[in-house]
Order: C-alpha cells, then sequence, then structure tokens
C-alpha cells in the first residue's frame, strides 16, 4: 500500500473504492457533477489543497475532465497534481454495459496501473505511519461514534476543524491522523 500526503479527488465511490485498495490517504469523490453544486465539499478540497496538497484523478471521459477542470480552477498553482488515466477501452465489471465514449474509468483501471501512475506523479510518500493514531474505538470511547448524540457531537468537532459534516468516519480519522498528533487531538476536546 502506497502512502501518501496529499488527499486524493475522485469522481464516485466505485473510484474510491478501488483506490482505498492501494493508497492509504484521504479520498474525496466529487460525485461527479454534484461538485458543481457543493460548496462546502469544494471549501474542504480548497482547504486540503493549502494544508497537504491534492492530486485530482477523473476519468479520461468528457465528463471527467469538466471535473477535474472545474475543481483544479478553484485551487491555487501549485497545491495541486494531475494524474490522467490512460484511454483503454472496454467496461467495467459491475456495468451491464460501455460508458457513453468506451472507455474505461478510473475504477476499471488495474490496481498495478494505477500504483505506477502515483508513483510516477511524485507524490509525497510518507515515511512512517503515525505511532499512535487516533482509532475507530477512541471516537466511540469519547461519544462521537455509536451512542446517543453522537451525531451532534461530531458535527461541533467538524465544525471545530473546519470540516463539512459529510465526512465519513473513516475520512475523519484519516484527516486526524494525517493533520494531528494523537495528543492534540485529545487536547483539542
Amino acid at each position: 500500500m502506497l502512502k501518501i500526503r496529499e488527499a486524493v479527488i475522485v469522481e464516485g465511490r466505485y473510484d474510491k473504492l478501488k483506490l482505498s485498495n492501494i493508497l492509504d490517504t484521504l479520498i474525496i469523490e466529487t460525485q461527479g457533477f454534484g461538485i458543481f453544486k457543493n460548496r462546502e465539499k469544494l471549501a474542504f478540497i480548497k482547504k486540503l489543497a493549502d494544508e497537504r496538497g491534492v492530486i485530482i484523478l477523473t476519468d479520461s471521459d468528457h465528463s471527467g475532465f469538466q471535473i477535474r477542470n472545474y475543481v483544479s480552477k478553484t485551487l491555487p498553482d501549485g497545491t495541486y497534481k494531475h494524474i490522467y488515466i490512460p484511454d483503454i477501452y472496454g467496461k467495467e465489471k459491475r456495468k451491464s454495459a460501455p460508458s457513453k465514449e468506451g472507455k474505461l474509468g478510473v475504477e476499471g483501471m488495474s490496481e498495478k496501473l494505477l500504483t505506477e501512475l502515483f508513483e510516477k506523479a511524485q507524490v509525497s510518500v510518507t515515511a512512517s505511519d503515525n505511532p499512535d493514531p487516533v482509532t475507530t474505538y477512541d471516537l466511540y470511547e469519547l461519544g462521537l461514534s455509536g451512542g446517543v448524540n453522537s451525531k451532534e457531537k461530531r458535527k461541533a468537532l467538524y465544525k471545530e476543524l473546519s470540516l463539512p459534516e459529510f465526512l465519513s468516519t473513516s475520512s475523519l480519522l484519516s484527516y486526524i491522523n494525517s493533520t494531528m498528533t494523537r495528543d492534540e487531538f485529545f487536547n483539542l476536546l
């Protein structure tokens, strides 16, 4: 698994699932063209770009390039990188027919090819793991998950950290563990 500093921006959940098998980093979905109307998510992507950099990885079809261009135009130069997948024709396994343009998307690429693309992009590989990361159990013990009023407590935490409320628990943990130490997190509460 490739542990990188930059967050990765993809179009959808199947792209995210594919990349989560090869990358140890925060992966954010644009939900396709949903990013055009979601100011909160776009602000979060800008924040990530400023704090750690982002990598934009969308499909190589027309829609993918529209999303890529929209996101990159909102970010300051030097805070993002592009990774482009090659034009490979076919259909993804989960689909009954190929896409309109007949090209495979990120989800249809082999893990080997995706790993090579990230290695060629000169991403910021993290040398060592956080020796004492915040865990899902910690969130549970703090009442941020699986308990009465957990949702409200997470919303307050998101606000404190200037994060959007759409984050999943795993994305929250990835963000916390990549931006602060365990002690810093507990002192924040």
